[in-house]
């Protein structure tokens, strides 16, 4: 496990990586990758029991992650990359031609970490629940984690699937919701209100907890006691309070940065604001 320190320059890396590749290809989604990184490195670098080198589809004995709002693939990709799942270098390829990096997951192409393609919105958590009852299944008592964004709920099939896993006592799951309160029309608020979000889940049955994605011990912390809930008859989830484009300032909160490349001199702005911690891709 790294410390906070640690965690804190691999986030500097790590948006530098997003802002960096978005910018090569003038294409993809900084906002919400931005917003998610402390969450993303305190998941794989202090929280997950996985094998990045050695990958497999199935993930027995290893807890498994899954990415719903796969448009936000670039904070994905920097995490697996700088954790081992495959060469750094091959960041430099994001959303170029015959890449491995499409700009949202797939798996035709093979890229370790990925086991299913996302970014059709609302289905994400089906899919995270069905591995967590093939878990259960298998006697695997590694657990299953998910992420969503909160315009995202706006779907229908995320609560047909939050009711079942209430239902079926899907007890070895933790979600979370990036909880930022922006998506790619404006503010959530304004373009569907989703209410009292809280409120909401504990009456679909589900254990809520809510942190501070922003700030990465608080991140650690939280999902450490989500894990003390599971196996208790009711799935968890998160609540995560994060900025849209969190570290460069320009963009924060801003949903005109959800799916926007920045420019040379924006990219020079940006990465002014980031330390270069681990060695640029």
């Amino acid at each position: 496990m790294s410390s906070t320190a640690e965690l804190e320059k691999i986030c500097s890396q790590v948006r530098r990586d997003i802002v960096r590749m978005v910018h090569a290809v003038n294409s993809g989604h900084p906002g919400g990758s931005l917003g998610c990184t402390e969450y993303f490195v305190s998941l794989y670098f202090n929280i997950l029991k996985h094998k990045p080198e050695k990958f497999s589809m199935d993930g027995l004995d290893e807890d498994l992650f899954f990415l719903s709002n796969g448009h936000i693939s670039p904070v994905w990709y920097s995490v697996l990359a700088r954790s081992g799942y495959f060469p750094i270098k091959e960041l430099s390829t994001f959303r170029k031609l015959n890449s491995r990096l499409q700009g949202h997951p797939a798996t035709h192409e093979g890229l370790p970490g990925i086991r299913v393609a996302s970014g059709s919105l609302g289905q994400g958590l089906s899919v995270a629940i069905g591995a967590a009852l093939a878990k259960k299944l298998n006697n695997d008592n590694r657990l299953v984690y998910s992420l969503h964004g909160d315009g995202e709920l706006q779907e229908g099939q995320i609560w047909e699937a939050a009711m079942f896993a209430a239902a079926n006592k899907v007890d070895n799951i933790i979600s979370t919701i990036d909880w930022n309160g922006r998506q790619i029309d404006g503010d959530v608020d304004k373009v569907l209100p989703l209410g009292d979000l809280k409120a909401k889940w504990i009456a679909f049955g589900w254990d809520v907890l809510e942190m501070n994605g922003n700030k990465i011990q608080e991140v650690i912390d939280t999902l450490k006691i989500a894990q003390q809930h599971t196996r208790k008859g009711k799935p968890v989830v998160i609540l995560m309070k994060t900025e849209m484009g969190q570290g460069v300032d320009f963009m924060v909160g801003s949903h005109k940065w959800h799916g926007v490349a920045p420019n040379d001199e924006q990219l020079g702005k940006a990465l002014a604001q980031l330390p270069e911690t681990l060695g640029d891709y």
